[in-house]
């Protein structure tokens, strides 16, 4: 069957007045929506067809039994995404993107309230939403944040992916498919500029086929200043990026059966962090020079260091696929990458400048005596004040190599299948150290000074490396019973995974760390050898009901590797999480191809969920046992089940010639059980825990929703294009324990905040193919806005007694306009 490609369409928020609100404003920019999104054609009025790869060979997303939502490459242009950051809005409900803290080079990626509840930003974990560029898996989510290239689709698959897709897609998988060469003449350049002094500009070029040779040419560069100010003149501005990279594909044909396809890309994203605010205070003295925020800030309280965080990130992929027969494909994707990410901390500047009232400073005043060197000087400066503003410098290297092997096929109507083997092994290494940047020049904190310090001269807090190999492989297969009239489908499959990490801690507070071995206290690095075996199932039983409607059933399981964590003293390993999940669902179109509704609800169980703790810290000086204030952090498996559940909607239609409305709604539910924290309750002698911790789960919103409103008007020499769409989200949790949790009587004196709900639309209006002369040239001219309408809300909160309210509030209004031409 042969598909339409066109562009898509997106989704409205499932509430009746959000339809309203966008027709209100369809004069403003209308664009398309999200996830199952078709767009209408032109000349018909009906949504076109979606294909997907989710099973390893293209077909129609409409006849493929799984939750998926797409985005392609118009709706990605209507909503101005640069990157896979810009997704953060919540443009599909049950996917949800977020910077890790405040770093944009490192993502957190979660489906479904699946896949990262804590730090993996780290070599010896991972995360457990699988992320695929044609095909290859990313193997960190450093890098992810990098400026997106010519997209075809990004497929979303909701759910446990661990048969067809393996390790770490427990949550899901987001599966990007660049456009590959055309073998025709093609040019398409963009230039655009917009506020916060942003500009961008991208060419995809397309060679003529020669010699069955076709070559694609692609570059994008993308640049915006930081939205929040820092007072310092010469460091950077907080929240701002400059991401730019080449990518080049060259695909021979040596035959009609045979396809050579090589790719290269070369990236580079220099990002600064998100500025943390300080929105109330607690029972900490602040100080004088302290202001809170309870406001979106459009300048930091004080000035400070801070310099772009810098990743670059290189690769290579080979695919080679041959039709061998008819009814069989043979596939080999060869892929090497490398990265570097460092990661330059210092969002938090502003919610360090308070003190703690204790029994020695019974008034918080700010007069402890300390003492800082200037690196390079050895000038000394002695100050009544002391020092704040933790600058965290992390490091970050990695390399990986995969192969996997793919056979497609299939035996007349009645039976298909896939096969492959996979074999995928990373080497990564990290270190980190942190420390203060600002002083108080005064005792009462009215007045500061910045230190500028070498980090060479700065110790090395945690340093570790890790190799990961992983193998697996897998099959599946449809069987479409002829007795059943060909309306029946039952799919089965299993994969086999092996993983193995071996690496070692080498690094703790700057020295080797300490390991009691035999009753003897050990220095030196502390091993990691660990393996973890795996088999993943998958029954799937669907129903053709008519040519238009096909409902489903699905249970399949998806697991995240287990590993070690870098900031714990033991390197202890944990080991992987699963999660087993039913679904059921039903996709459908009517009104003559101009409506389409598909919808999904599911039901599943979390098990060894990987949980970090923290507690004081433990040396061992001269013999005796030490415990000071810095913290260590290990992660263990919960020993209890948690439950999932959740429904998602999408609704598209195109009621008339040219208008398209669309709309996508998710449910999302996670439940973890209470857990025990294995250290000792602080300021207690060492006494266990007795009460377990309650959790909550991250980066999760309940509700969410997305709409959107497409209109075109076709006139005499161009084309009149409208886009609007509306996310909402109802707020998640940004860490999951209660900071006022008491663990020896159980009682929450202070519970852990949520983040506000939020509801931000984005817009665009066009003109677009202006014809340019007799050369069949053409031009659109456009303007875009997200956040259109400035809306503001804290989406990630932290909290103490102590230290009050802080937190990272989204995105002020940014827009710009944009020349688009095309040869």
């Amino acid at each position: 069957m042969l598909f339409n490609h066109t562009r898509g369409i997106r989704r409205m928020p499932t509430a009746t007045a959000f339809a309203a609100l966008f027709l209100a404003v369809a004069a403003a920019p209308a664009y398309a929506a999200e996830g199952d999104v078709a767009e209408a054609d032109a000349s018909a009025g009906q949504l076109d067809e979606i294909v997907v790869t989710a099973e390893k060979r293209p077909q129609s997303l409409q006849t493929t039994p799984i939750s998926i939502s797409v985005m392609r490459s118009d709706d990605l242009v209507n909503r101005h995404v640069q990157s896979l950051t810009d997704l953060g809005d919540g443009a599909i409900p049950s996917l949800r993107v977020a910077p890790f803290f405040s770093r944009p080079g490192a993502l957190i990626v979660n489906v479904r309230g699946v896949g990262v509840l804590s730090d993996s930003n780290q070599p010896a974990r991972d995360q457990g939403v699988g992320v695929y560029i044609d095909g290859v898996y990313m193997g960190r989510p450093q890098g992810l944040g990098a400026a997106l290239y010519d997209i075809e689709n990004i497929e979303v698959l909701k759910g446990p992916q661990g048969t067809l897709f393996g390790r770490n897609t427990e949550g899901g998988a987001v599966n990007i498919v660049t456009k590959r060469p055309s073998g025709q003449f093609k040019m398409n350049t963009i230039f655009g500029a917009g506020n916060f002094g942003s500009y961008k500009a991208e060419t995809h070029i397309d060679l003529p086929e020669f010699n069955n040779i076709s070559i694609k040419l692609d570059g994008v560069v993308s640049h915006r200043d930081g939205t929040v100010k820092n007072p310092l003149k010469s460091q950077s501005d907080f929240n701002g990026y400059t991401k730019r990279g080449v990518h080049g594909e060259i695909m021979w044909k040596p035959s009609s059966d045979f396809t050579v396809d090589l790719a290269a890309d070369t990236s580079y994203d220099a990002s600064t962090t998100l500025y943390q605010q300080q929105i109330s205070a607690g029972t900490n003295k602040l100080a004088a020079a302290a202001k809170l925020q309870p406001h979106r800030a459009k300048e930091a309280v004080v000035g400070t260091i801070e310099q772009p965080s810098i990743g670059k990130s290189t690769g290579v992929r080979l695919n080679l696929e041959w039709q061998a027969a008819d009814s069989l494909m043979l596939k080999s994707i060869s892929s090497y990458r490398k990265l570097t990410q460092s990661q330059f901390d210092n969002a938090s500047v502003a919610t360090s400048m308070q003190q703690p009232i204790t029994a020695a400073n019974p008034t918080g005043a700010f007069n402890l005596p300390s003492t800082v060197t200037t690196a390079g000087t050895g000038f000394v400066t002695n100050y009544p004040g002391f020092a704040f503003g933790r600058y965290s410098l992390a490091y970050f290297k990695q390399n990986q190599i995969s192969q996997e092997l793919q056979a497609i096929g299939d035996f007349g109507d009645q039976f298909k299948y896939a096969v492959g083997a996979l074999y995928y092994r990373e080497k990564v290494s990290d270190n980190a150290q942190a420390y203060n940047t600002n002083y108080f020049l005064n005792a009462a904190g009215s007045a500061y000074g910045v230190l500028n310090i070498d980090p060479a001269t700065r110790n090395i807090d945690r340093a570790s490396h890790v190799t990961t190999t992983s193998i697996g492989a897998y099959g599946q297969a449809t069987y479409t019973p002829s007795f059943a009239n060909d309306i029946m489908h039952l799919t089965g499959g299993l994969r086999w995974t092996r993983d193995k990490k071996v690496g070692a801690l080498t690094i703790v507070n700057n020295v080797a760390p300490i390991l009691p071995v035999n009753g003897v206290n050990v220095q030196g690095p502390i091993a990691l050898d660990a393996h973890w075996s795996r088999v993943d199932p998958m029954v799937n039983l669907a129903f053709d009901v008519t040519d238009d409607v096909h409902v489903y059933g699905k249970w399949s399981t998806g697991y995240k590797s287990g590993g070690a964590n870098s900031r714990a003293t033991n390197y202890k390993p944990f080991n992987p999480e699963t999660v087993s999940m039913f679904e059921i669902g039903a996709k459908t179109e009517f009104w003559d191809h101009r409506a389409r509704f598909n919808i999904a609800a599911y039901t599943g169980t979390y098990k060894n969920i990987q949980l970090d703790f923290s507690g004081l810290y433990e040396d061992v000086v001269n013999g005796v046992r030490v415990v000071t204030t810095r913290t260590t952090t290990n992660t263990v498996n919960d020993t209890g089940k948690g439950k999932l559940k959740g429904v998602e909607a999408e609704f598209t239609l195109a009621p008339v010639n040219g208008l398209t409305l669309s709309a996508s709604y998710a449910y999302n539910s996670v439940k973890i059980p209470d857990a025990l924290n294995p250290f000792p309750v602080a300021g207690n002698n060492g006494q266990a825990s007795k009460f377990p911790v309650p959790i909550y789960q991250v980066y999760t919103p309940e509700h969410s929703a997305s709409g959107a409103i497409d209109y075109e008007v076709p006139l005499n020499d161009y084309t009149l294009r409208f886009h609007i769409d509306g996310n909402y989200d109802s707020g998640y949790y940004g860490a999951y324990t209660d900071p006022g949790f008491n663990a020896l009587t159980g009682v929450v004196t202070y519970k852990q905040p949520k983040g506000e709900a939020g509801l931000v639309f984005n817009g665009r209006i066009a003109l677009a193919d202006i014809a340019l002369g007799n050369s069949g040239a053409k031009m659109t001219v456009s303007a875009w806005a997200r956040n259109l309408f400035n809306e503001e809300h804290v989406f990630l909160k932290s909290a103490a007694a102590t230290t009050g309210v802080a937190g990272f509030f989204n995105e002020a209004r940014t827009f710009g306009g944009e020349l688009n031409m095309k040869f």
